[in-house]
């Protein structure tokens, strides 16, 4: 991706945008003493399953090495994360902010896409079904403005491209549009824009909210560009030690052919073209007692649901618990899957291959520091 145009479209951004918040641009906050935190983690995987090649079941294997920093300097702040997988090496994040003021700020660079639930619509290592659609914990280049008052929390966002701007690079860390050889498209310019709202009781906190999106992606052989569409809306309630979660969100790309392809973690693979993808969460967090600082039990429950002559059922369901100690942070997930890419599913929202119901115990260990 050429750095002309970003930087270009960036200042126009930031221009736009701007205008969203009240005040003059310049009420910065009071300057703070400088911070800086340097960080990581090391995290350790073993699983089973009954589907594919059993071979490696019940190996313990190194899953994740990652480096972190953050820091501020008066009203600026930045963060940034980098990781290690077996056999690539991927950004997470990297993004620099500035804080306009208590309730505003603006931040430029790789983050996160403002959409649905945040920071996750789910509670495992498994996270949930948009996760593997772009539509939960995705991360793209762009220039977010914030502004959180009242129990308000709007998010504006314009992104010019994926992480790297590169469709054919298929080792990153979030899911996007992939160049396979056969479904040449890549992300584009798209505008995000995330409105919620919290009301807090004596006994429990409830959060409603909206998101929208609208841009373009690029056929990568003609040029031709062609619209990217979705919403959501999301419902989160907490009432003592249980939070439940509800979501509907939805997609479609407005390109020839009934599939797109996807790809992260080394691998592309299909999905549907427009679908409906629906969460229903609960979680129980334990009251501190015994060894752990914390335990949480969760069902994180998600379907896409498929449009098209040729579309079909994807079904996600994940049942565990995590525990804290100290800087150590483990997940225990039983996940079953019919119909879903990762588990034995030829992609996902796609016409099933087979309606088998496949099964994975997995065990993730991390140490954080």
């Amino acid at each position: 991706m050429a750095t002309r145009p970003f930087i270009r479209g960036s200042l126009v951004a930031l221009g736009l945008l701007l205008g969203f918040g009240s005040g003059p641009v310049w009420a910065t906050p009071a300057n703070d003493d400088p911070s800086l935190d340097l960080g990581g983690a090391v995290r350790f995987n073993v699983g089973w399953r009954d589907y594919g090649d059993p071979a490696g079941n019940g190996d313990i294997d190194l899953e994740l090495l990652r480096v972190d920093a953050k820091g501020s300097r008066g009203p600026l702040f930045f963060s940034l994360q980098y990781r290690w997988y077996d056999g690539f090496d991927a950004v997470h994040h990297a993004w620099a902010g500035w804080r306009l003021d208590a309730d505003r700020d603006l931040k430029l660079g790789i983050q996160q896409v403002p959409f649905g639930l945040l920071p996750y619509a789910s509670h495992s290592f498994w996270f949930g079904s948009g996760y593997y659609l772009g539509l939960e914990d995705d991360y793209d280049i762009g220039l977010v403005y914030r502004h959180a008052e009242g129990g308000h929390n709007f998010h504006a966002g314009l992104f010019l491209a994926d992480e790297y701007g590169d469709a054919a690079r298929f080792d990153r860390y979030s899911f996007d549009l992939a160049d396979d050889g056969s479904l040449r498209y890549r992300e584009r310019e798209r505008i995000n824009l995330r409105w919620a709202r919290q009301f807090e009781g004596a006994a429990a906190t409830t959060e409603f909210g909206a998101s929208a999106f609208t841009g373009r992606v690029q056929d990568q052989a003609s040029g031709r560009r062609h619209g990217h569409h979705g919403a959501a809306l999301h419902l989160q309630h907490q009432r003592g030690a249980w939070t439940w979660q509800a979501q509907w969100a939805w997609y479609r790309y407005d390109v020839p052919g009934a599939r797109v392809a996807l790809s992260a973690f080394l691998f592309p693979f299909e999905i549907a073209t427009e679908a409906h993808v629906l969460s229903a969460n609960v979680a129980w967090s334990l009251p501190r007692s015994g060894w752990f600082d914390g335990i949480t039990c969760y069902n994180n429950l998600s379907s896409t649901q498929g449009v098209g002559a040729a579309a079909g059922d994807s079904w996600q369901n994940v049942a565990g618990c995590s525990f804290a100690k100290g800087k150590s942070f483990t997940y225990v997930d039983l996940i079953t899957g019919r119909n879903m890419w990762f588990i034995g599913g030829p992609g996902i929202g796609l016409a099933p291959g087979d309606e088998s119901w496949r099964t994975r115990l997995n065990i993730n260990i991390g140490f954080y520091f």
